[in-house]
């Protein structure tokens, strides 16, 4: 078994400290041995001449005489050492000392324990540095060696702790990869009537709807080992590099069947081969392509090794990966529905302490669109806001605060508008409000704010749908594209002219209006046809390509730019309209909401409830144009 990375820095850091350790110890076993000669038994230093002098004048009661000190004690008891002269003759000192009738002997200040570490810590230090460099040489010359190692994250049983009950919303998804775990625990169930499992199974989605989350729960859910690797992490700058990963890690595979092999970011690697032009093509990305197909043709199910990947671009992915016999089994992980976003967020608030007031249900019907990395962002968000504020658990109003943040972004409470621009903001996000209040198919209302969020928005009006919507017919779209040119229409009616602050809502209501000329059929003077070649990326809602040629001719273009500007310009009178018809209620709402800041759907109905039975008790109500009655929703 290969050790990993983590291991090999331990034991590194290990020899390292040990080498340290074992220099220190021999620099203090020479320091005390040395120091535990006579010379170090308390005499005081003093003179080498005072040594000649107490010699001379026969004070001197012992001596002891070494190569390169004197130790004597003079008949007073004091003890005193001194380092002889360089040269000097021994025979000459030896006279002295008989003549001043001291008792003398010799000895050695030099250790042989001192002499071996005087030759032995310069070998030690010598060989540290060359176990040193040759270390990085050999983790140099492995590194080049396994330069065509996989790199996969390599999970063994037992290790994978996520199963289908950490997942929710994706109830279909689940369903078809029990099959696969079925497969994985009792492969003789299938195996005894022919049948013959997948290869590859792809899971195909939206960024953040649990593509990666599915696959390790698959793994979980069967306890076999899991090896998880993003596709970009097979292709380098040299050419060769991927396809001997590829080869690495579909060994590794069968040594550990049965197993599942995870690739993420499919894409990468897969996309068409060659290209429409030379500079699309990729020689390293291509050969690991190539090597991934005989790789898949290489083995059988029979020997329980699958393939998952996932990709959000399915529309790239070259043909011959998604043959019979590869992955001949696509998965589609969309976004979750309102009962799967309201499990969802039960899954993630397990670990979060919430108030008595919560409603899950709410928070999943304010969060059409979202996909279950948002949603978790969204009860991340809120347990924050809770902590941050001091509160013991997460209430109703931190879930809400929290989606505002993720569709938003942070309220810029630095941002102080005059009081001209208040009033225009005001007017603008009640002007959406009001009239999508007032049409009979339009969403209702759930938040009206002015409050500045993100980068440039200075407000927002936030419409619930009562259920998610799958189809929509052309009223529901024209009321769609009335109440996005609600805001622009009340700035015009009050100010007299718009501003700036509409660019998004008209940015918005051209794409509407075109989607319902060019490609959904709705339109009196194109017909029923559809001018949508597919080229877009359905899960990346990707823009045109600007090199293809559009599949129809300069008059249909020119047609349809007409009929473009025609719906947005009868949806801007509309809008207008239903505002003169009701300015009284416009003024008194946004002069409401101006002192407010944010105003609530039931509050919102309720305003205008009194304003209708206001306008009954005058006997000033009026038919509202296209015979629209006033009715809050």
């Amino acid at each position: 078994m290969r050790r990993s990375n983590s291991q090999k820095q331990a034991s590194s850091r290990f020899t390292f400290w040990y080498v340290l350790g074992s220099l220190a110890l021999l620099f203090l076993l020479n320091f005390v041995w040395l120091g535990h000669t006579p010379a170090a038994s308390g005499p005081r230093p003093a003179p080498y001449s005072q040594f000649l002098a107490a010699l001379e004048a026969k004070q001197v009661q012992r001596v002891a005489v070494g190569p390169s000190i004197v130790v004597w004690q003079q008949k007073d008891g004091g003890a005193y050492v001194a380092t002889r002269l360089p040269g000097t003759d021994d025979r000459d000192l030896l006279a002295r000392l008989e003549a001043s009738g001291a008792e003398f002997e010799g000895f050695s200040d030099h250790s042989w324990l001192g002499d071996l570490l005087g030759w032995l810590i310069p070998i030690v230090l010598l060989s540290v540095v060359w176990w040193y460099f040759s270390r990085r040489l050999a983790d140099r010359a492995q590194q080049a060696l396994s330069f065509g190692k996989n790199r996969a994250k390599i999970h063994d049983r037992g290790d994978v702790n996520v199963t289908f009950k950490d997942v929710a919303g994706v109830d279909e998804a689940v369903a078809e990869l029990r099959e696969i775990v079925d497969f994985l625990k009792n492969p003789a169930k299938y195996q005894r009537l022919g049948g013959r499992i997948p290869k590859g199974v792809l899971l195909v989605g939206p960024p953040g709807t649990g593509k990666t989350l599915l696959a390790k729960a698959t793994a979980g859910e069967a306890g076999v080992p899991f090896f998880a690797m993003s596709a970009s992490e097979f292709v380098e700058m040299f050419v060769g590099v991927g396809a001997a990963r590829v080869r690495d890690l579909f060994e590794q595979a069968k040594q550990k069947a049965p197993c599942i092999v995870f690739i993420d970011e499919l894409d990468t690697i897969g996309r068409h081969r060659g290209g429409a032009v030379a500079w699309s093509t990729n020689e390293e990305r291509e050969q690991t392509l190539n090597q991934l197909l005989v790789e898949m043709d290489g083995f059988e199910s029979s020997k329980g090794v699958i393939i998952m990947a996932a990709t959000n671009r399915p529309d790239v992915l070259d043909p011959a990966l998604l043959r019979p016999g590869r992955f001949d089994r696509q998965i589609v992980v969309d976004k979750p529905d309102l009962e799967g976003r309201e499990a969802i967020l039960r899954v993630h608030a397990r670990h979060v302490r919430l108030a008595p007031d919560v409603d899950l249900r709410v928070i999943a019907a304010r969060t059409p669109g979202f996909a279950g990395a948002e949603l978790a962002n969204v009860v991340n968000e809120a347990a924050l806001l809770a902590a941050r504020a001091g509160r013991e658990a997460v209430t109703q109003a931190d879930l809400e605060e929290a989606i505002d943040r993720v569709m938003a972004g942070l309220e810029r409470k630095r941002r102080v508008l005059s009081d001209e621009e208040r009033d225009r903001v005001a007017y603008h996000e009640m002007g959406h409000a009001l009239v999508a209040s007032l049409l009979p198919h339009a969403d209702p209302v759930h938040k009206v704010s002015i409050v500045a969020r993100g980068a440039a928005a200075l407000g927002m009006t936030l419409q619930l749908p009562l259920a998610d919507r799958y189809l929509y017919t052309r009223d529901q779209l024209l009321d769609r594209l009335t109440v996005l040119l609600g805001g622009r229409a009340a700035e015009e009616l009050v100010f007299g002219q718009p501003s700036s602050g509409a660019q998004n809502d008209l940015h918005e209501a051209t794409v509407l209006a075109r989607q319902m000329v060019r490609d959904l059929g709705m339109s009196e003077r194109i017909g029923p046809l559809s001018f949508d070649d597919g080229s877009g990326a359905r899960f990346l809602n990707g823009g045109p390509d600007w090199l293809a040629r559009p599949p129809y001719s300069e008059a249909t273009a020119q047609a349809i730019d007409l009929e473009v500007r025609a719906l947005v310009e009868d949806a801007r009178r509309r809008a207008r309209a239903l505002l003169e018809e009701h300015r009284e209620v416009l003024d008194a709402l946004a002069a409401e909401l101006k002192q407010r800041e944010v105003m609530t759907g039931a509050e919102l109905k309720e305003r205008i409830a009194a304003a209708r039975s206001t306008h009954r008790e005058a006997g000033t109500a009026q038919p509202l144009p296209n015979g629209v009655a006033l009715q809050p929703r």
